[in-house]
């Protein structure tokens, strides 16, 4: 296949999407049918990219010197593209029932097919320059879609939202620009790319200049301090902040740290330095704060919020592990947990919509009268716990053996917060659960008058998921050997 496509793929969505409101749609049904085209024929092209991989990058254009605007579809970026491509489709199906009745649907899914283009642009990054110009348009693409209903705490998230991308972006550039000076490529190439004859006696700056890189990447990523966006964003519709949590913007800061560790700056560098060390702390630190926030928490989305924070570093401990089975672990864990968060988000979301309740408390009895949706959440969280069966316990599994295959101390520690993240959103998950389907031998379901399960195209996407989770659970070994080939060539 000729490297035009993945320029094609990026640019199909952004184009189709800044369409939307010129177009002459005579009524609602015209704009998702198109919508839906436009995402399903972009998802239909990258799949067949994924088959028939382009043998060569796409250049389009070049800045000066060897800096470039330019595209190659490689192992890691694979990875990225297919979650990618797999969910928009179902996320943007989902999207037409939930926001059936809002104001300005055509502004919201112009950003919404927007993002899916600006995020495969991520993806298929041939080098950092191309990878942050693309990290920057993803902030300014979603941020729309966060204060899309304009209520005072909407416009307040988005703001607080901006701020800590953009914090976290100048710090990420700062990386960049050490890259570019004392790298021999911006490419990104296994191992990484730091020319030792230029590093010189600069070592201890080059470590401090990724540990900025990465600070500034983690931002999208919610590790701690920087985590408090994320769920202030949960008061944007349910199928923008299952794609903040779930599918784009998480796993863009999580994906790009993959880049910088394993292919910029490279493990052989940075393993068994101060530099490691120090970036252990924060990430084992996130695991248990952000399940330990979201066992306090009673909002419903703000909930599963903070589960991904946490989540999110299970990925990140993997990154710093820093060896070939941290990279598996890591990758495993951005896939599984991105069709077991866009399951419990799109759950949750369900029930708001149908009942406009958003509160743990308010849950009671909800099982009978939404069995389906409770039913599908009930399965995504017993993923995310780790049970056996389910796709979560194979990318956990995948952390804890390359914790203990490192064998540091810090190392040990992390698969420790594993075990208590485990419990911990045992607790946050099942309570949801039980107040569900076992409200009391006293509870009046005639409270519950007219609440029931939403349509098919809600439910479609749902279904699904659960399917994929027991399929990623059960025969996860082509996965993970495909993973094992793309973290094979790391040092």
């Amino acid at each position: 296949m000729k490297p035009g496509i993945m320029l094609i793929v990026v640019l199909l969505p952004i184009l189709g999407g800044g369409l939307l409101p010129l177009l002459p749609f005579r009524s609602r049904r015209q704009l998702t049918v198109y919508t839906e085209c436009v995402v399903l024929l972009n998802s239909l092209l990258t799949v067949a990219m994924l088959l028939y991989r382009p043998g060569e990058a796409f250049v389009l254009f070049r800045y000066t010197g060897n800096l470039s605007l330019s595209f190659r579809l490689d192992g890691l970026g694979s990875v990225f593209t297919a979650i990618l491509a797999l969910l928009w489709p179902l996320a943007t199906l989902y999207a037409f029932e939930y926001m059936e009745g809002e104001r300005h649907e055509r502004i919201f899914f112009m950003f919404y097919t927007i993002t899916f283009g600006v995020t495969l642009g991520i993806a298929l990054a041939e080098d950092i320059v191309t990878m942050y110009c693309f990290y920057e348009m993803l902030t300014l693409v979603t941020l729309p879609l966060i204060m899309h209903t304009l209520t005072r705490e909407a416009v307040l998230a988005s703001r607080t939202y901006l701020y800590y991308a953009l914090g976290g972006a100048a710090f990420a550039f700062m990386g960049m620009i050490f890259i570019l000076t004392y790298g021999t490529t911006p490419n990104f190439v296994p191992g990484g790319v730091l020319d030792p004859a230029r590093v010189g006696e600069k070592g201890d700056l080059l470590l401090l200049a990724y540990v900025m890189c990465f600070l500034g990447f983690s931002v999208k990523a919610a590790m701690w301090p920087f985590s408090a966006w994320l769920p202030k964003a949960g008061v944007a519709p349910t199928p923008v902040t299952a794609l903040l949590h779930a599918v784009a913007v998480v796993k863009a800061g999580a994906f790009t740290l993959m880049r910088v560790t394993y292919y910029s700056f490279g493990t052989g560098f940075l393993r068994g330095t101060w530099a490691q060390t120090l970036l252990f702390v924060p990430v084992i630190f996130t695991i248990v704060y952000g399940c330990s926030r979201a066992l306090k928490e009673t909002h419903i989305k703000r909930r599963m919020a903070w589960s991904t924070v946490s989540n999110l570093s299970y990925i990140l401990f993997g990154v710093v592990l820093m060896t070939p089975l941290g990279l598996v672990g890591a990758l495993s864990h951005m896939i599984f947990h991105a069709v077991m968060k866009i399951c419990s988000f799109f759950c949750a979301g369900a029930v708001i919509h149908q009942t406009g309740r958003e509160y743990i408390y308010q849950l009671d009895g909800f099982g009978r009268k939404m069995p389906k949706v409770f039913l599908c959440f009930t399965v995504s969280a017993l993923a995310l716990m780790g049970v056996p069966g389910l796709c979560g316990f194979v990318s956990k599994w995948n952390l804890a053996k390359a914790a203990f295959e490192q064998g540091s101390p810090l190392a040990l520690g992390g698969a420790a917060a594993l075990l208590v993240s485990a419990l911990l959103t045992a607790i946050y998950m099942l309570t949801i659960v039980i107040r569900a389907f076992f409200p009391g031998r006293d509870f009046d379901y005639g409270t519950l008058k007219g609440i029931r399960d939403p349509g098919w195209r809600m439910l479609l996407p749902l279904t699904l998921f659960v399917v994929a989770m027991f399929i990623f659970g059960l025969f996860s070994g082509p996965v993970v050997e495909a993973l094992e080939a793309i973290a094979a060539p790391m040092p």
